[in-house]
């Protein structure tokens, strides 16, 4: 799998779910590391928080309003893809035992660019995110705090067997 790979396999993804795969598959190809059974929840959280992961659980948690502002922004369907990879990159690197923030922020910036080149918009969000300017009725205080389980997120091909 090279760059042209990655690049053209992200601007088709459809989904969190082809997304993620691509953040497996760039992880595996650069760190060599992998792990499985990991769900992704949307839920609304305060403006400056764009997902988290909670240490020792397995679940990635987006911010749903987040996701539907940037989504209804002026991004390309490639902007809007490489944030949600950035996203899911660096908690997916929580969740496999990295939880230094400023090690993850260059450990997310250098997978981007050996996965898509420096010039790439996940590479270029992964340097520097978009600042957003969220309207007042998204503060924090205001939020349903609805949680909603993202289906078909994480495609396990092997079945496990005990």
């Amino acid at each position: 799998m090279d760059k042209q790979y990655f690049v053209e396999s992200l601007e088709k993804c459809r989904s969190y779910g082809d997304i993620f795969d691509l953040v497996k598959k760039s992880v595996k190809k650069i760190l060599g590391l992998h792990r499985a059974g990991l769900i992704l929840y949307l839920e609304n959280l305060p403006v400056n928080i764009g997902a988290y992961y909670q240490v020792g659980s397995n679940g990635i948690v987006l911010n749903k309003s987040l996701i539907s502002l940037m989504g209804k922004s002026l991004m390309s369907r490639i902007e809007f893809n490489s944030l949600i990879f950035f996203l899911l990159l660096h908690e997916y690197l929580h969740s496999l035992g990295f939880l230094d923030e400023e090690e993850v922020r260059r450990i997310v910036y250098e997978i981007s660019v050996k996965t898509f080149g420096k010039n790439h918009p996940a590479a270029k969000i992964a340097l520097e995110p978009p600042l957003i300017n969220i309207p007042a009725p998204y503060e924090w205080g205001l939020l349903n705090h609805d949680v909603e389980i993202v289906k078909d997120f994480e495609r396990i091909k092997d079945s496990y067997i005990a």
